[in-house]
């Protein structure tokens, strides 16, 4: 049978006038044509891909050393082609140091075996003297015997995707170790509720007088220095809640001096000048966003003193009210007095071009930076009603000026132990820990003051107890946050159910930031006591949750 087709062939094939569609007889000269033609067209179509890309490409001939740049060189590494020599000791030469043997050995492997393929990350010397961070990858050419002729290496600048890969890196470990420091601040916030518990029985026992009265103090005293270290913990593990208080400033700063030694090195020199003590100068902040704030602008004052310096820490009360100009350049400020905290560095300083962008976000000068620091000072400054300024002249050091509203001194509260008697009462305390010693210690005290107890280490044990103890009415529920198989907050959330009248109060280290996710809200029957306490702060919080 024969189909009709037009112009094309039957079925058959039998119209032999007409050739094959794919058949194509071309001559020699035609051959050497299309041979140049694709030549160029290859040619082209590498320049274009390098250029759309931002590579660089070298080719390098393998039997003579030779080295060439098809693309890139200029436009990736800055390096003028007729000025760069054309053996390959060029390229070995400007990679890092440390990365030469470990690129070359792998070149080196790769050329005396059998694959096609290469590829390294390595870093390069650009033409401004920085090191670009580099990913090549090449092809190897080999003759008929499987040697290797030739290298085809295209060349990546991965600078930003290595510098975002090591921030995420940074900050991974960042937030294991905030969580790692906030763990053992908890555990020590434990440790010290017991030493300040049995201190302040020893001295109601003993008497405020006599040698061991003394020394128990100094104990009480040396927990009470160190509760200040669980704060800083907390503060740098960003599980302490914002809680701006009325602080002294120069007891603040003196606090510091001895974490500061520790912090910047040996060969940095402090140097301290607080303003009058007549003249205390108090502040409405956060004490430990603050401590935060001058830790991390000590640092960078460390950072810009690789060789030793000087870190120079001032107070003074400055008195704005009558101002006739703008003293801040952030806009309105209110004209009164101000608490001012300088540190000062004679460091490297900085270009009015960094300055630019201090206070931008993930804006960062350091390798290991986050970019973070002076954007949340700047923050927490202002949300204190606060400014910060900062002056820095290249090769003249920094200075970083933080202004905050001078506020009325608070009334006196403290008072030495036992001078005033604590507060008791009759009522029955659930008391749930699992810590032994901060258990015993908060129910012999509360035991001591009248209290009736019900003690229990675990979540079951305490539902045991208390269907053993059928009837009888539980006034209030003391206990910790973060225990095993049952946190605090659920079995307070059973108890509650079973006696809608039992008040709780949470206990924890972690302060109240913890419960301030919405499913976390405190109702009005819950309040919170932080760790460490000593027995007259569990007292009065006792006294006054029962009283609410």
């Amino acid at each position: 049978m024969r189909l009709a087709t037009g112009n094309h062939l039957t079925a058959h094939g039998d119209d032999k006038s007409t050739p094959p569609f794919n058949a194509c007889k071309t001559n020699e000269t035609e051959n050497r044509a299309l041979s140049e033609n694709n030549s160029l067209q290859s040619q082209d179509h590498l320049q274009i891909v390098a250029r759309a890309t931002n590579d660089a490409v070298r080719d390098w001939d393998v039997r003579t050393g030779t080295l060439v740049w098809p693309q890139g060189l200029a436009s990736l590494l800055g390096y003028c082609r007729s000025s760069i020599p054309t053996p390959i000791g060029f390229w070995q030469q400007h990679i890092h140091p440390e990365d030469v043997a470990r690129v070359m050995a792998n070149i080196g492997a790769a050329l005396v075996g059998n694959g096609e393929h290469w590829s390294s990350e390595y870093r390069f010397r650009h033409a401004d003297g920085n090191y670009l961070h580099i990913l090549e990858r090449a092809l190897i050419l080999r003759d008929g015997k499987g040697r290797a002729i030739r290298f085809v290496g295209s060349l990546m600048d991965i600078t930003a995707r290595k510098q975002l890969r090591d921030q995420l890196c940074r900050s991974q470990k960042m937030e294991a170790f905030g969580q790692l420091a906030g763990g053992l601040a908890h555990d020590f916030s434990n440790f010290l509720t017991t030493i300040l518990g049995y201190s302040d029985l020893v001295l109601a026992e003993t008497g405020p007088k006599g040698a061991l009265a003394s020394h128990v103090a100094e104990i009480r005293n040396a927990a009470g220095r160190a509760s200040v270290l669980t704060g800083q913990l907390f503060a740098f593990s960003r599980r302490q809640a914002l809680e701006p208080r009325v602080v002294e400033v120069n007891s603040l700063i003196a606090n510091l001096e001895r974490s500061l030694l520790r912090l910047i090195g040996e060969n940095i020199q402090i140097i301290s000048h607080l303003h009058d003590q007549k003249d205390s100068g108090y502040i409405k902040v956060d004490p430990g966003k603050l401590t935060q704030i001058i830790l991390n602008l000590a640092v960078n004052a460390r950072d810009a003193m690789p060789n030793g310096g000087q870190l120079r820490l001032e107070t003074a009360i400055v008195d704005l009210s009558d101002a006739t100009g703008p003293a801040f350049l952030c806009g309105e400020y209110a004209r009164s007095e101000y608490v001012l905290i300088s540190i000062a560095d004679t460091g490297l300083g900085m270009s009015n071009e960094v300055k630019a962008h201090l206070f931008e976000p993930f804006f960062t000068t350091k390798d290991h930076g986050s970019g973070l620091g002076l954007a949340t000072s700047y923050g927490i400054v202002h949300q204190s009603g606060g400014h910060i300024r900062i002056e820095s002249e290249e090769g003249k050091g920094t200075t970083v000026r933080i202004y905050l509203p001078k506020v009325l001194a608070p009334p006196s509260t403290y008072q030495k132990p036992n001078r005033k008697k604590l507060l008791t009462g009759t009522e029955t305390i659930l008391v749930l820990e699992d810590d032994i010693s901060v258990r015993h210690i908060s129910v012999r005290v509360l035991r001591n003051l009248g209290y009736q107890v019900i003690e229990a280490a675990n979540g079951d044990d305490a539902q045991r107890l208390i269907g053993e103890n059928l009837g009888r009415q539980i006034h209030l529920l003391l206990t910790d946050m973060v225990m095993p198989q049952m946190s605090g907050r659920f079995f307070a959330d059973w108890l509650r159910k079973a006696s809608p009248g039992t008040k709780v109060i949470f206990v924890s280290g972690y302060l109240e930031e913890m419960m301030l996710q919405p499913r976390d809200k405190i109702d009005s029957g819950r309040f919170f006591l932080p760790k460490p306490f000593d027995p007259e702060q569990l007292a009065q919080t006792i006294r006054r949750v029962l009283d609410t």
